[in-house]
Order: structure tokens, then C-alpha cells, then sequence
């Protein structure tokens, strides 16, 4: 049985989010205050976090990039709607999703289905044996088997999604995808209007390759359609 950690200091909230998950089937245990201390000896049996970014004893945005920094598991950031810029804090650091209060249950579970599944063959893919094959556009080079994304021969650190959006575009170089379209083939389920959260991923990968690449454009925004590799 796949386990989810809530961390959410509103008990009704986090009481709802656990029953309704328990009904679709997960085990679910809580942590209501964002201590780190109780945090970290969680995460071993742990598939997947539900992290609400104002708790009281700790900051959402260090919770999340302690956590990456321990375990590889995917995080939905749970925010307020006056919270934008938490949200493109918390994307950067390596959430993979967020959903702004109030939500509808049934749009949680859904979430937390599809990110189990992409962890789930993501992880399966690696344990399996494949062909090491690189992605090479001009100067980058992409290497799905280890992972790996590279600039100018500079290692670049991409978060689990930004890294699949990446190998997304780069293995259709020259198609343009819509936000939405990248938002359903990345996060595995229909889009929800989060146009936001492809865009926050891009603007991140843009920022890693113009840090190593400042004159170099590898993702062209084609306005008002989406996304390409050129």
C-alpha cells in the first residue's frame, strides 16, 4: 500500500485530505507543524507529500528543498491564492505540483494518482536495463538513462519535471507544444488550466542555461501558442 505524508497544520483540513485518501486506497499519516526533526525519519516508507506552505514551525520553501535533498519523491505544494510567489519558489526547489485553497477533493486524488504513476514508471525504468542514449541539440546533451542535462559541457541540476519537459521538446525539436499539452505529457493527466506551472518550469530551465550559455537560445516561446527546441 503506497503512503502519503500530509503536512498541514489545519487539523479539518488534513483530516478530510486523509479520509478521502484513504477511501481511494493509501495509507496516510500527518505532521501538523513542519518540524524537520519529525520530518526526515518520515520519509523512508513515504510514496508521496502533501505540503501546505505556511506552517508553524518551519517555512514551506525549506521544508520542500530539505526534503528533495533527502529523498527523490514527488511533493504537491499546497498554497493560498495570494501566494504566487511562494508557488514559483517552491516549483524552483522541486515540487512537482501545487494546488491553490480552496480545491475539490476528487482534484486532489486525481493528482496524487497521476504523480504516484509517473514516479512509479520512472523509478521502473531505471531499475530496468536500456540502452544509454544521449539527446544531442548543438551544445546541450540530454542523457536519459543517468539523468543527466548538460550545456557547454556544464553539468546543469533540473528538477524531475523541468527535466522531462527538456526531453520532451528536445526529442520533437522544431513542434511547438501548447502549455497545455506539456502540462498533460508531463504531468500525466488532464490539463486543469495550470498554464502557470509550465511556464514557472521553462523560466527555471531558461534561467539554469543562461547561467552556463547567457547568449545561447535553446527554448523559443512562439506567443500565444507555446513552447519549442530550435
Amino acid at each position: 500500500m503506497e503512503k502519503i505524508l500530509i503536512i498541514e497544520d489545519d487539523q479539518s483540513i488534513a483530516r478530510l485530505q486523509k479520509d478521502y485518501l484513504e477511501i481511494n486506497g493509501y495509507e496516510v499519516v500527518i505532521e501538523e507543524t513542519g518540524d524537520l526533526t519529525k520530518i526526515i525519519p518520515m520519509l523512508e516508507n513515504v510514496n508521496l507529500i502533501i505540503l501546505d506552505l505556511m506552517l508553524p514551525k518551519g517555512n514551506g520553501i525549506d521544508i520542500c528543498k530539505r526534503i528533495q535533498s533527502v529523498k527523490d519523491i514527488p511533493i504537491i505544494i499546497i498554497s493560498a491564492k495570494d501566494q504566487d510567489m511562494d508557488i514559483v519558489l517552491g516549483l524552483g526547489v522541486g515540487a512537482d505540483d501545487y494546488m491553490t485553497k480552496p480545491f475539490s477533493t476528487s482534484e486532489l486524488i486525481a493528482r496524487v494518482k497521476a504523480h504516484l504513476r509517473r514516479y512509479q514508471k520512472m523509478k521502473s525504468a531505471q531499475d530496468g536495463s536500456y540502452e544509454d542514449s544521449n539527446i544531442v541539440i548543438r551544445d546541450m546533451v540530454i542523457n536519459e538513462m543517468t539523468k543527466t542535462f548538460s550545456v557547454m559541457g556544464e553539468l546543469l541540476d533540473l528538477t524531475p519535471k523541468e527535466f522531462e519537459i527538456i526531453v520532451l521538446l528536445a526529442k520533437n525539436r522544431g513542434r511547438v507544444f501548447s502549455k497545455e499539452e506539456i502540462y498533460e505529457r508531463v504531468w500525466k493527466y488532464d490539463s486543469l488550466g495550470d498554464a502557470f506551472t509550465v511556464t514557472v518550469h521553462v523560466k527555471r530551465i531558461r534561467e539554469k542555461i543562461e547561467a552556463v550559455s547567457p547568449n545561447t537560445t535553446f527554448i523559443e516561446t512562439v506567443w500565444g501558442v507555446g513552447y519549442k527546441i530550435i
